[in-house]
């Protein structure tokens, strides 16, 4: 994608095309990685080879061979193996934190913001406690800074064109949303964290804040007890449980819930959600194309023909799809990284913010709170800012 591509792509995006004209000042941007501890996530590092009036200032790995790797694929001769240098003498503008695993994410996040970053751009999970969001929500309060999380969903363009069916009663009334992770072997609490809080945040688009939340954590068929409690893999924090069933009081008046099953045999094909109307519903395909499909007629009674699953594009359902490289601008970062410079230089919150990525952090820590408490539905937001299975 070229520069007059890229232009074009943007404004079919729906966000402004932010740096072509109004401000072409260049963004310096400093990359975070760990090889061998989260690595560069997918892709957040080498999206800004492509984003006009940015360039890549430094680039910092504490595993030397992978620092060495990283600077030749960004195109940089500024390697720092402890990214706190990195930030110091570069003083970069945005800091993309790149390592999948959320252990590290707090205190690279809160080191850029100490250093002047005003844009972070931060692989999913964002952090691993309601505690370590409400520190990150503060520096970003205190600076001034905008912090983006990288569900790249968030950002579809096909959202808006939900919201417009759904307020047209296109799926009668919403009656609950139900959402599920990939269910492969890492089902469970470990499918929750990894890539339930891709569905989750989703929830929280469509259904508002969570106003409480009641779970079970069931290991083998059986409910999870501290023996049971382990350090989680991906850095992830401690975990219990090869299945989870949650139910989440949402802020718009219906029902949300979250399953995940270890090996559940789908192939996968849940990782979603669905908005469950009483004349219809819509399924969410997370990492797809098309996003999602409309299926009309009320769900729960039986028809003689067959219900067509109607493809839902950015034009509504049925339609083809006029953002012509949609697959790039989403799955590849361009939306997200437009969308966190036009907020930086605007002044207002990214499509998924950090109040966002707190909001998902808070409804999985909850599932482990209302477990720990006999599975009783749990207040949110939560009282113990911690999480719950180091007290179970």
């Amino acid at each position: 994608m070229d520069r007059r591509e890229f232009i074009a792509a943007a404004s079919a995006f729906a966000l402004p095309a932010i740096g072509f004209s109004q401000d072409s000042r260049q963004l310096r941007v400093g990359v975070i990685g760990h090889t061998g501890r989260g690595n560069f996530g997918h892709g957040l590092d080498t999206v800004w080879l492509h984003v006009p009036n940015t360039d890549i200032v430094g680039v910092a790995d504490a595993n030397e061979t992978g620092l060495l790797e990283a600077k030749k694929r960004l195109r940089t001769s500024n390697g720092f193996g402890d990214y706190r240098k990195m930030l110091a003498e570069v003083r970069p503008e945005i800091v993309a934190v790149c390592p999948r695993q959320p252990d590290q994410h707090r205190d690279m996040i809160l080191a850029a913001i100490d250093e002047g970053a005003k844009g972070i751009y931060v692989e999913k999970p964002f952090c691993r406690t309601p505690a370590e969001a409400d520190e990150i929500i503060a520096a970003c309060e205190r600076h001034n800074a905008k912090l983006a999380v990288a569900h790249r969903n968030r950002y579809h363009p096909t959202l808006q064109a939900i919201d417009k069916l759904i307020a047209a009663g296109g799926v009668g009334r919403v009656l609950e949303i139900r959402g599920r992770g990939k269910g492969d072997r890492r089902g469970g609490a470990e499918d929750l964290w990894v890539l339930g809080s891709h569905v989750l945040n989703l929830v929280n688009y469509f259904g508002g804040a969570a106003r409480s939340c009641s779970a079970v954590l069931l290991q083998d068929g059986r409910r999870v007890t501290q023996a049971d409690v382990r350090e989680g893999n991906e850095a992830l924090g401690l975990l219990a449980g090869n299945e989870v069933h949650a139910r989440y009081e949402m802020e718009r008046g219906f029902v949300a819930y979250f399953d995940s099953i270890a090996n559940d045999g789908t192939n996968s094909a849940g990782f979603g959600l669905q908005i469950i109307g009483s004349d219809g519903f819509i399924d969410l395909n997370c990492d797809k194309l098309p996003l999602a499909y409309l299926v009309r007629g009320n769900p729960f009674q039986p028809t003689v023909d067959p219900r067509p699953w109607l493809p839902i594009t950015s034009a509504g359902p049925g339609e083809s799809e006029p953002i012509e490289d949609i697959s790039d601008l989403v799955s590849h970062h361009f939306g997200p990284a437009l969308d966190l410079i036009d907020a930086i230089r605007v002044d207002r919150q990214p499509l998924c913010s950090v109040y966002e990525g707190a909001t998902t952090v808070e409804m999985i820590c909850a599932t482990f709170a209302s477990h720990c408490e006999a599975s009783k539905a749990i207040e949110m937001p939560l009282e113990h800012r911690d999480n719950a299975l180091a007290r179970l």
